[in-house]
């Protein structure tokens, strides 16, 4: 299981990222678009409604397949009639694209670098960053670390850098893996490294706003940042090499870290954050509950569990009510209490997948390729439906490694798109047409 967690940890697709509700509301969305890494609120949570309750035999009506995307673990962003995403063909092209809703076709394409560290062990070299569409702009980070304003009409460049060039950005061995976090004018990103560890940018410029070297220099993780509010601050929370950690979202001043998390092969799972809590998974191990309070003018990380068998996949969790739903490992899923980390239940039958939820259900994307909806009762695991989408393409295999199925669901406006490398599917997910 090592070996297979260890191998599987190159294809990240992107940024495991949750955050509390009031923290990242993108203000050029419609309510029901999904326009960034873990929809519209970053915590895995649709508002939409009227949507299936159970899925049909076979799963809900397919409407498009396309074949031709590019390859990659980029989750898909949703906003009105357009998709955008990242892709790579081969080494030297990693690049920006927009689809139409209505059929998967091209729209415009924009070159953004070379895909980032193509000798990673193992090699799984992709893009994996999901783009983040504010209004008219749309921002992506490459996997070497360009980091791109695009317009969301042409795909024009607007402005671009590079955090390794710029700001002597130290990514992990599998290269950049980060969604750019929009904070009302600020974008946030995590380039690694002693000097600017995480930097908050003007977002119409580019220009830098603070940058916050994090003690002890944390190579970057393969997480998103996320807004908190906790401990009397309000600030950004990201995972890197050496922990969770937290800056004031004004300064960059460094407040705390929570080190417990850094445990397994990589740092993947961006967190949860609810009332002043926030949860976080150690890949492969487990997971825990930090509370954060105030501590002589500034922010302490108090823990409050930390248990083997938590949620802590690629998938990330979604808190719905008091409990969190995530996958442990590659074992199973699992319902813990969030407050007491106490296991509610757990299905050994779904293995590792990731998660999302709309209008009352868990929407499940397995790294076997399968979907899964699944009603979130305290009682026990109940299946509402299961499909596996067709024509699904070959994955890499090596001796002690796998190349899995990682991108996230997303559900936008009445459809469920599922993404896995160079495929992607657009399904009728309404209850009435």
């Amino acid at each position: 299981m090592k070996l297979l967690i260890r191998g599987t940890v190159a294809a990240l697709c992107l940024c495991f990222s949750l955050v509390s509700p009031a923290g990242s509301a993108n203000p050029g969305a419609a309510p029901y678009d999904w326009p960034q890494w873990r929809g519209p609120a970053r915590n895995g949570i649709s508002q939409e409604s009227g949507l299936l309750k159970q899925w049909p035999a076979g799963g809900p009506k397919l409407l498009w397949q396309v074949n031709d995307i590019g390859d990659g673990f980029s989750t898909p962003s949703v906003v009105g009639p357009r998709i955008y995403l990242m892709s790579n063909r081969g080494m030297e092209n990693e690049f920006v694209q927009a689809l139409s809703t209505q059929d998967g076709k091209p729209i415009w394409t924009t070159r953004v670098g070379n895909v980032g560290n193509p000798n990673q062990n193992p090699q799984f070299p992709k893009a994996r960053s999901t783009p983040t569409v504010d209004g008219n702009s749309i921002y992506a980070l490459g996997s070497d670390g360009d980091l791109v304003c695009l317009e969301t009409a042409s795909g024009k460049i607007r402005w671009q850098k590079n955090l390794q060039k710029e700001f002597d950005g130290k990514p992990g061995e599998w290269a950049y893996a980060e969604s750019p976090l929009v904070d009302g004018d600020i974008l946030v990103v995590t380039p690694g490294g002693t000097q600017s560890t995480i930097v908050a940018l003007n977002k119409k410029t580019g220009a830098l706003i603070w940058k916050s070297a994090v003690p002890g220099g944390d190579a970057a993780g393969y997480a998103s940042a996320v807004v908190v509010e906790g401990g009397g601050r309000k600030q950004y929370v990201q995972l890197l090499s050496k922990g969770l950690v937290g800056v004031d979202a004004k300064s960059g001043e460094f407040l705390w870290r929570y080190k417990e998390v850094a445990k397994g092969p990589a740092q993947a799972f961006t967190p949860v954050a609810h009332n002043g809590y926030v949860y976080c998974g150690a890949l492969g191990v487990g997971g825990g509950l930090a509370r954060l309070k105030p501590d002589q003018g500034g922010v302490a990380a108090e823990q409050v569990y930390f248990a083997r068998g938590l949620p802590n996949g690629f998938g990330g969790a979604v808190l719905v009510g008091d409990n969190l739903y995530g996958t442990a490992g590659q074992d199973q899923l699992v319902a813990v209490d969030f407050t007491t980390g106490k296991v509610i239940w757990k299905d050994d039958d779904i293995g590792m997948g990731s998660v999302a939820f709309a209008d009352g259900l868990l929407y499940v994307h397995t790294a076997n390729g399968d979907l899964m909806l699944v009603e979130p009762l305290r009682e026990g695991y109940r299946e509402k439906g299961r499909f596996t989408p067709p024509a699904q393409p070959k994955h890499k295999k090596m001796a002690d490694y796998a190349e899995l199925a990682f991108c996230y669901p997303v559900i936008a406006n009445g459809r469920l798109y599922i993404r896995d490398l160079e495929t992607m599917w657009a399904y009728d997910i309404r209850a009435s047409r």
